[in-house]
């Protein structure tokens, strides 16, 4: 009878994170993506521009409403009544959505220099994103200037150490 006892590494044995669980379902998602694409494309010759299509195909799945332009809410951030503006992904979300896929690319073996998630097409795309959902909700993203107050002025002469 062997009396040995073997000891397990704790944190190999615990559940993965939250966010490595959900990277971990991007990431098969995005490769079911490529997988039904007409023809099926292959990782290693992914592009920014299945992205851009993988992620237009997920605004059908968005919860959050965004005004059209035409739409008598547009601009306002709370809206008094339901209009039939269509509900899409939001940009906080897609954001999130490509830095987890960004990360998993690398994981799985892709080089960073050719990482279709990283490239320009996307950072365009998810600045127009922001932009104009910003816009259709009235929420102003503009980087505010940093106001000094006049005793921060008065006290800014004096030596920053003392």
């Amino acid at each position: 009878m062997d009396t040995t006892t073997t000891t397990t590494d704790p944190s190999a044995a615990a559940a993965p994170s939250r966010y490595e669980s959900q990277k971990r379902r991007d990431w098969n998602t995005f490769g079911q993506f490529l997988r039904n694409q007409r023809p099926p494309v292959e990782l290693h010759r992914c592009t920014g521009g299945h992205v851009l299509d993988f992620l237009r195909y997920l605004d059908q799945f968005g919860k959050t409403k965004v005004h059209l332009q035409g739409c008598p809410f547009y601009g306002q951030p709370d809206p008094p009544a339901p209009c039939a503006c269509p509900l899409r992904q939001a940009w906080g979300s897609l954001d999130a959505l490509i830095g987890r896929l960004r990360a998993a690319y690398e994981e799985h073996g892709g080089p960073p220099e050719v990482n279709p998630f990283a490239g320009g097409e996307i950072r365009v795309y998810l600045r127009e994103v922001k932009e104009f959902q910003a816009k259709a909700r009235g929420v102003s993203f503009k980087k505010k200037k940093k106001t000094r107050k006049m005793d921060d002025q008065s006290t800014s002469s004096t030596t920053p150490f003392s």
